[in-house]
């Protein structure tokens, strides 16, 4: 039933396809999990993205796999237990993109080396044989060793813990391609305009596609809405007098040259003025630091860093380093909305990041909330809930053991800069034939990392690809002039004005 991952294709199954089994909004990690889920259980699967795969939250993450130390200081055991055993699966089925990263947690107070030993200790016992490798307690030339750029004044060692890294829009790209093999059709700048409803229960989508204007009637068995921090307004096409649920809250990351941080190892500062772990981590040759956790009001599908989020994470990371890292050594900054699921909490790191399963009157089923890590876990329930809701036939999970596409080939590529014409050409090409590629911010965001390794380096290379994009696709210099205007509109949010 496999196809490969391209547009022209998936446009003549839909049009060839009367119903559906499953219909998926949103085309982020959880969408994407829920699209492999369903299909490899041999469902009909159809999945909408209003923009980009992974265009939102999922590409802007701080690209760890990780049970969440954080959790565990919070007492949420059950969440943490669960990561970390699908941390384990995620570095069996995608070894291409996650990794094995070691950390150092230093300690600058007596009490800190005990206190963090033990807890990261409990974290190696939980993860139990899917655990990266036993946790240490660390003299301070060790930990000196490990990172030479902490700040040796006052230190008094540290503790070093196992967890992993990955690059999360390309292994959202890995898990559509997936999907596809298992005969899902995915479609990105597919909005979904209304829902469908007979006898007052949904039974599909109003959907128009971006490129062509043209209007699809989807009739399906089951909706799922996986809208992320977009989770209201479906709801609200589904019930005008829905009330919100989400909360959204932003978190901002910054990447700085290798020089800051040389070696190997990640650093976790467990603890910052607002309570929050921070985390400096090795990623494509750069280091990104991280994160904040802001409430916002407005929901954006670009989101900007704010001015204070920015010298947040300067100030904090430049305690820790003999270097302190400037808003001129930034080469490119992202911010990322989280879904907080609204509790009664006023403090949004303490909200709720567990996902939450909701069904409607109407028939329409919600998962909202989570994290990356868990999106396996999360597709797993959420198809479980449909096949009981909408008597679907029963078919077990089956992706515990499933290899992502990709896993037997060597990484892609993620800098793009020192690329030859020609080499570039067959990049764009593989893109935007088998990876859905249809924008330069596309490429250069999402399909390679340009944009979040450096800014300037993406925007100095939007021309050249939007030429070799034109050749392509035939199209003309008006089609190039537009498309590059859009690009720097969008880049010049990924850098920092400077004081």
């Amino acid at each position: 039933m496999g196809r490969i991952m391209n547009r022209d294709l998936m446009i003549q199954q839909l049009e060839a396809t009367p119903e559906w089994d499953v219909c998926i909004i949103g085309g982020g990690a959880t969408g994407l999990g829920t699209a492999l889920d369903a299909a490899s259980r041999g469902f009909k699967t159809i999945l909408l993205e209003q923009y980009d795969f992974a265009k939102g939250t999922s590409s802007r993450s701080t690209k760890l796999v990780h049970g969440g130390v954080r959790y565990l200081q919070q007492g949420n055991i059950k969440l943490v237990l669960e990561a970390l055993k699908e941390r384990g699966l995620l570095l069996q089925n995608a070894p291409h993109l996650v990794h094995n990263q070691q950390f150092v947690v230093p300690n600058y107070k007596w009490w800190e080396k005990p206190f963090y030993g033990i807890g990261l200790k409990i974290y190696d016992k939980m993860a139990g044989k899917l655990g990266l490798g036993p946790s240490q307690f660390l003299s301070k030339e060790e930990t000196l060793q490990l990172a030479p750029t902490l700040d040796p004044e006052d230190l008094k060692g540290g503790v070093s813990y196992h967890d992993g890294q990955f690059d999360d829009a390309r292994l959202a790209i890995s898990i559509a391609q997936t999907a596809a093999e298992h005969g899902a059709v995915l479609l990105n700048y597919f909005p979904v305009a209304a829902l469908l409803k007979m006898q007052q229960k949904v039974c599909g989508v109003w959907a128009k596609d971006h490129s062509t204007g043209k209007e699809y009637e989807i009739k399906s068995k089951v909706v799922i809405n996986a809208t992320g921090v977009f989770t209201d307004s479906i709801m609200k096409m589904d019930d005008a007098k829905h009330r919100n649920i989400i909360s959204p809250s932003q978190g901002i990351h910054l990447v700085v040259d290798k020089e800051f941080l040389p070696g190997g190892t990640a650093i976790m500062i467990p603890r910052t003025d607002d309570g929050r772990v921070l985390f400096a981590v090795p990623w494509h040759n750069k280091i990104v630091l991280g994160t904040t956790d802001t409430s916002v009001k407005k929901i954006a599908a670009e989101p900007v860093p704010m001015e204070e989020e920015i010298d947040f994470i300067l100030k904090h990371i430049g305690r820790y380093l003999t270097k302190d890292p400037k808003r001129k050594d930034v080469k490119s900054m992202f911010a990322g909305l989280r879904p907080l699921v609204k509790s009664k909490s006023k403090k949004t790191a303490a909200l709720s990041r567990d996902h939450l399963i909701d069904v409607a009157d109407s028939g329409m089923i919600t998962i909202t909330g989570g994290k990356w890590t868990t999106y396996r876990k999360m597709a797993e329930d959420v198809v479980n809930i449909a096949i009981k809701e909408n008597h679907l036939k029963e078919a077990a999970c089956i992706t515990p053991d499933m290899k992502l596409h990709g896993h037997d080939q060597p990484a892609p590529l993620f800098e793009i800069a020192s690329l030859e014409r020609q080499q570039l050409k067959a990049v764009l090409k593989k893109a935007m034939e088998q990876e859905m590629c249809m924008t330069i911010e596309d490429l250069l965001s999402r399909r390679t990392r340009q944009l979040l390794l450096d800014a300037h380096a993406a925007i100095a290379a939007a021309p050249v690809v939007a030429e070799l994009m034109a050749e392509i696709n035939n199209k003309d210099e008006s089609w190039i002039k537009d498309e590059i205007s859009r690009f720097n509109e969008t880049a010049k949010h990924y850098l920092p004005i400077l004081n």
